[in-house]
């Protein structure tokens, strides 16, 4: 029977079964043998029981193999099937199957949601500088993923892509928990190249650009690759012990060796070798005579045995006005 309580009948059962003799007002039916004349048809010997099974389909025919579609049910559950994937396509067709997608999320995922495996609630630690929402839209974590199929690997490595993240960790907890940990870079100094500014790590990565007055206390370098010497010039700053306050910027010269900028404008040349030797004298000569509180343009400090300075143009005018003339003799 199918989904409406009629009995179901093959074509092949149709033709198969016999109809009460009574029925037929002609008389006792002659059977016809194929490929013999219609008169010798009547001296065949036929039998007619009414008694044998009838067979709706014989063992062995083309149409045995589909005679599950005679079980009851099976055309309605076609029917549905039928109709649901010419709605699918024409979704698909149409655009609303994306819609769907992005509003509902995978099938899978609705499944999973749908069994208890949604992501209720997600646990964050670590985080100081990004907001619970930022971190989410890092992770690429949404409502519409399910537990059961959220990659925490690749929730993992979209993490670790965002500047801000040093280290992160991802953990599923079942049935619908999700736990992330991670460690921040920390601004640790500003870097300068082609009139940008950039917030830095301490391993040179940017972070950020500067976008407001929050870093300006921060150690500041300058030049090409100079991101990826901080921690070279940082020792240089430690060197100088008290006048690290008086550093404006650390330049780095063809990627070679550091000039530093002062406060007060005055540029200090260090060597490429042994700078920290360098900044040793920088400060002696700071404590005994005040190098740095005097008229000066630069201070070189690239030879070993001696040290160059070289005067504001004020200065210089004012020394050259200072020193005695020379005579020339004349001749008696």
């Amino acid at each position: 029977m199918d989904g409406g309580g009629r009995v179901l009948r093959s074509l092949r059962e149709s033709f198969t079964t016999s109809l009460p003799l009574a029925h037929f007002p002609f008389g006792a039916p002659r059977p016809a043998v194929a490929g013999a004349p219609y008169a010798n048809a009547a001296s065949a010997d036929v039998c007619v029981s009414h008694s044998a099974p009838r067979r709706s389909m014989e063992e062995g025919s083309p149409l045995s193999r589909y005679a599950f579609l005679a079980r009851p049910g099976v055309g309605l559950v076609g029917l549905f099937l039928l109709f649901g994937g010419v709605g699918l396509a024409g979704l698909v067709q149409s655009g609303g199957y994306d819609a769907i997608i992005a509003r509902e999320g995978q099938p899978w995922d609705i499944v999973a949601r749908a069994v208890g495996f949604e992501i209720s609630g997600v646990t964050i630690s670590g985080q100081s500088q990004l907001s619970e929402k930022e971190l989410l839209e890092a992770a690429g974590v949404r409502p519409q993923h399910s537990l059961v199929f959220l990659d925490a690997n690749a929730v993992r490595d979209r993490l670790m892509a965002a500047p801000l993240v040093k280290t992160a960790r991802v953990t599923k907890l079942y049935p619908d928990r999700l736990v992330i940990a991670i460690e921040e870079r920390r601004p640790h100094a500003l870097w300068q190249r082609d009139g940008r500014v950039s917030v830095i790590a301490e391993d040179g990565v940017v972070i950020d650009e500067l976008r407001d007055e929050r870093y300006l206390g921060l150690p500041f370098v300058v030049g090409e690759g100079a991101q990826q010497r901080l921690p070279e010039f940082l020792a240089l700053m430690n060197d100088t012990g008290d006048l690290a306050q008086r550093v404006k910027a650390g330049v780095l010269v063809a990627n070679r060796r550091w000039d530093i900028e002062m406060t007060n404008g005055v540029i200090v040349k260090l060597p490429e070798l042994d700078p920290g030797r360098a900044v040793g004298t920088l400060a002696r000569l700071q404590r005994e005579a005040r190098i740095l509180d005097k008229d000066l343009m630069s201070i070189d400090l690239r030879a070993a045995d001696r040290v160059t300075v070289r005067l504001t143009e004020e200065a210089a005018a004012a020394r050259e006005a200072g020193l005695p003339h020379k005579t020339k003799k004349s001749g008696g």
